[in-house]
């Protein structure tokens, strides 16, 4: 679980310096202290609570299931997570639906253009 742990960690210490967020001020808002948070981002807390996970889940506006697994919970409805994935949330931070159509939209694009210069 250690090597699980170690993904959480760095993907939550992302996703906080994305949001330019120090961990007094996770701290501040969600109420865990920034000792139990530097030691949750550096893989040293071995078996963090679902509570505290999902505290911040809510706050850091990420998934819920995502976060489960990357701390090594079974989550059968998830399947394998794809790290590809999480690395792009922690650098894109919080979106909203409208923001990721238009993502989408964006990223067929540029398939579309590199399809063409293949041909």
């Amino acid at each position: 679980m250690s090597q699980e742990l170690n993904k959480l960690g760095s993907f939550l210490a992302s996703v906080r310096q994305h949001q330019k967020l120090t961990l007094r001020a996770v701290e501040t808002q969600t109420g865990i202290s920034n000792a139990y948070l530097s030691q949750l981002e550096t893989g040293k807390i071995r078996s963090p609570s679902p509570a505290i996970l999902r505290k911040l889940s809510d706050f850091y506006g990420i998934s819920y299931i995502s976060i489960l697994e990357l701390a090594g919970y079974p989550v059968p409805e998830a399947g394998k997570l794809d790290t590809s994935l999480t690395d792009l949330a922690a650098r894109l931070g919080p979106v909203t639906s409208e923001e990721a159509d238009e993502l989408a939209n964006y990223l067929k694009y540029l398939r579309s253009k590199q399809n063409k210069r293949k041909i």
